[in-house]
């Protein structure tokens, strides 16, 4: 990994990362394939300034999409759901 900007790609925002985020201090983000959880702390560190505790990753494999007759094979992703210290908390939406 080149950048810590190449390490994460985007959060992730669904009803399920926003419940875990007021009830159990969890968000999630969507990584690169190849970062590892040091990596992964080290660049939400450095980018939202917070205290990360732990990480737990999960690889998505791809889907099967047709298109016809044609059948083609979405690429597979990687989730990370990082839990903050007590206290600490990101906003991706700010003044909203």
């Amino acid at each position: 990994m080149a950048q810590l900007t190449d390490v994460l790609k985007k959060p992730l925002i669904t009803e399920k990362t926003s419940i875990l985020g007021e009830q159990a201090n969890r968000y999630g983000f969507i990584v690169d394939l190849k970062a590892n959880k040091n990596q992964i702390k080290s660049a939400i560190e450095a980018l939202y300034d917070v205290k990360v505790l732990n990480i737990k990753t999960s690889i998505l494999p791809g889907k099967l999409k047709r298109a016809g007759r044609f059948v083609k094979k979405t690429s597979k992703t990687k989730k990370a759901y990082v839990q903050l210290a007590e206290g600490q908390k990101i906003e991706f939406f700010k003044g909203v």
